[in-house]
């Protein structure tokens, strides 16, 4: 197997941004929506911006949400999901009468904000996390570190010990997740500076 990330294009994400952040940190990616190249890669990412039940659609129209659990589920594979792409490995989502891949116990729901004057929805902006458990993903990034958000919707984690970071926005939620070979972050890393392109030098290196 060639030693390659492969970022998937489903039609649903920030896919040449996740490439070039890759490459600046000397990792070799590729965006693509071959289900054979998908099938031979031994690392992956699942970007996505938009509606839940769009992205699953996509992705099974496409062919790849099989092969993906396949990759993930029997071969192990690791992955990394960005935003949406973190959202779609949850059982459900309140975006969408439609299941997600159900790879972690998790339902995604919209912020409920008590002060909607304040906490605007969407949350989009700068934030930092506050670590829940050790991470490979976290090397070398220190506690005061800022990731750029832009959802109105998060994931809830129904295991505590699946939840990688947490972060606030007027309550606490979680901001990325990791479950053995299953990682992802709310946050977008393409879009976090240094900070988030040592989110993918750790994921490359990993």
């Amino acid at each position: 197997m060639q030693n390659k990330i492969t970022i998937i294009d489903y039609g649903m994400g920030n896919l040449r941004s996740v490439e070039k952040k890759f490459e600046r940190v000397g990792a070799k990616a590729i965006v693509t929506s071959n289900l054979s190249e998908i099938s031979n890669a031994s690392k992956l990412v699942l970007p996505g911006v938009g509606h839940f039940a769009s992205g699953v659609t996509k992705l099974k129209d496409s062919g790849i949400w099989d092969v993906l659990n396949e990759k993930v589920l029997v071969k192990k594979t690791p992955i990394l999901g960005i935003c949406l792409g973190m959202q779609l490995m949850a059982k459900s989502s309140e975006e969408g009468n439609i299941p997600g891949f159900n790879w972690i116990d998790a339902e995604v729901v919209r912020f409920n904000v008590g002060d909607t004057l304040k906490f605007k929805v969407p949350h989009i902006g700068w934030n930092t996390v506050s670590l829940m458990k050790d991470s490979f993903l976290y090397k070398n990034i220190s506690s005061d570190a800022y990731f750029y958000f832009v959802h109105s919707y998060h994931i809830k984690c129904n295991n505590i010990y699946d939840i990688l970071t947490t972060s606030e926005y007027d309550y606490k939620f979680t901001s990325s997740i990791q479950i053995d070979n299953i990682l992802g972050t709310q946050f977008h890393p393409e879009k976090s500076h240094d900070w988030g392109e040592t989110i993918f030098k750790n994921f490359s290196e990993f």
